[in-house]
């Protein structure tokens, strides 16, 4: 709302004047708009209760989809009569700095070390290797170790004649058991009884070793 006042001017004379307006209303509007743009500024797109802590990982990075075709990872845990849990494996990554080529056997006859049994296929492993020590310590403690007399032991735990296999090693006997899909492999002599259950080779045929090399 405008309002017009005359005022007089010495320099224009009696009649002369100058007018001026005076505006005395205010713009409707103007500053609730610039109110509601200053509210809409500090509004962000987040929800209450939906900030993501300092040092969390975001819901992207949280959720990680699993590829396919990734073999699954087996997770060892404390089997049934173990003393100890499992030994943590080592990092395969490097931990010093890269030195000069070193000689490649361990590379090239890699396929010859056996496969480690994890989950509950160790656990399997270690009581096939319990059944088997206490099958063997009789012969142990009576000195009464030879070629037969281990084959005889074996079988009593049920395994076919076809997958014991007894080599003499004096002071006695080695022997490999083939009861796939795990493998036993020990020695008895009057001194100790030994046996570890693995699951095979990588490039071999059942429980024997691959021949050969890389």
């Amino acid at each position: 709302m405008s309002r017009s006042t005359h005022v007089w001017c010495p320099r224009c004379g009696n009649h002369g004047g100058m007018s001026m307006t005076k505006s005395t209303g205010v713009r409707v509007g103007v500053v609730p708009i610039a109110v509601l743009a200053f509210f809409a500024a500090g509004c962000g797109s987040e929800r209450p209760g939906t900030e993501t802590p300092a040092g969390s990982p975001s819901r992207a990075a949280a959720v990680e989809p699993s590829r396919p075709g990734a073999p699954k990872r087996q997770v060892d845990f404390p089997c049934p009569g173990e003393t100890s849990g499992p030994t943590p494996s080592a990092s395969a990554g490097p931990t010093g700095p890269a030195g000069p080529p070193a000689d490649h056997y361990a590379e090239n006859h890699g396929f010859k070390d056996p496969i480690q049994l994890h989950g509950q296929r160790r656990c399997e492993g270690i009581a096939a290797v319990k059944r088997v020590k206490n099958a063997l310590e009789p012969l142990r403690v009576r000195k009464s170790i030879d070629l037969e007399s281990a084959r005889r032991a074996l079988a009593s735990l049920g395994y076919p004649a076809t997958g014991v296999e007894v080599t003499k090693v004096e002071p006695g006997v080695s022997f490999l058991i083939n009861a796939s899909p795990l493998c036993i492999e020990g020695k008895v002599n009057p001194h100790f009884v030994e046996a570890d259950a693995f699951g095979g080779y990588p490039d071999g045929t059942g429980c024997e070793p691959p021949r050969g090399g890389h």
